[in-house]
This record gives structure tokens, C-alpha cells and sequence, in this order.
């Protein structure tokens, strides 16, 4: 197809990297042992990285009902990743956090990411990587809810 034909073709190749880094992301946190998280648990891990928060939180965050996030929190306390602790401010409450496992994900997570950009900046430039960030986050302004800043899953 030809540029003309095919006017979205920017927007695929958004989609298409993400994919890709996040496949690559956990062929190599399978590597290293990490290897029972999925992709969804990240978007957990990343709204639970700030304090915590309660089962519907993480429901509301994640779209999904507050049984699909319970048996998320269920499997992720089962390998190790987050635990349930008594909610400050809410004696009936929950708070799920993350564990040590947890936490080490996240920096291995970070790590891999980061190697991935230095990969894109080895083949673009540092400086075409600079204009690439400036120009994703005037692109992301474009949008109704783009300075939210919630990484939230698309279901």
C-alpha cells in the first residue's frame, strides 16, 4: 500500500513497536525468573508503585470488574509479586503492595526499557531519540485525555 492509500500507517507503527518492546521485555524478564508475569500485570505493578491501592482502584484503573481484579491480585500475591495489607484509613479495607519480588520486577522492567531506548539511540542518534521523545509528548497532548499521564491498558 502506498503512503496515500494507507493514511494511519504512523499509528500502526505506534502499535506495532509497543508491541514489540513489551514482547521483548518479557522474553528476557522470562530469562531472568520473572517469567509468570504477563503484560497486564505491569499496568498493576505501575498504579500500585505509588503507595498502594485498594482492589476497586486497581479495578477502575485497569477497566475490568472487581472480580477480574481480585483474581489478578489473587495470582500476583500467590507468586510472590504484591500482598494485602490492612488499608490505613479503612479498618475493613485492603491496601495491595508490592513485595521485594515486586519491586525487583519493576527494576528489571526499567533496566530492559532502558536498554531498548540505548538500542533505538544506537540506530537513530541520541538526538533524533531527544526529538522523537519531545514530538511522542506533543503527539500524546493531541488527545482529549493525553495529560493524565495514566498508563492504562487498551482491553
Amino acid at each position: 500500500m502506498t503512503e496515500q492509500a494507507w493514511g494511519y500507517e504512523l499509528t500502526i507503527l505506534f502499535a506495532n513497536a509497543f508491541r514489540l518492546a513489551v514482547e521483548e521485555l518479557h522474553e528476557e524478564l522470562a530469562k531472568i525468573g520473572f517469567d509468570d508475569v504477563r503484560p497486564s500485570h505491569g499496568f498493576v505493578f505501575q498504579k500500585i508503585s505509588h503507595g498502594g491501592a485498594t482492589g476497586n482502584e486497581l479495578a477502575d484503573h485497569l477497566g475490568v470488574t472487581k472480580q477480574a481484579a481480585s483474581l489478578m491480585i489473587d495470582y500476583l500475591e500467590e507468586r510472590g509479586y504484591v500482598n494485602r495489607q490492612p488499608h490505613p484509613s479503612d479498618r475493613r479495607g485492603k491496601l495491595v503492595v508490592l513485595t521485594e519480588r515486586g519491586w525487583a520486577c519493576i527494576r528489571e522492567t526499567e533496566r530492559l526499557f532502558s536498554a531498548i531506548e540505548s538500542r533505538w539511540e544506537q540506530s537513530l542518534g541520541p538526538a533524533q531519540v531527544q526529538s522523537l521523545r519531545q514530538q511522542m509528548r506533543a503527539l500524546v497532548g493531541t488527545f482529549p485525555k493525553g495529560k493524565s499521564g495514566a498508563f492504562r491498558p487498551v482491553w
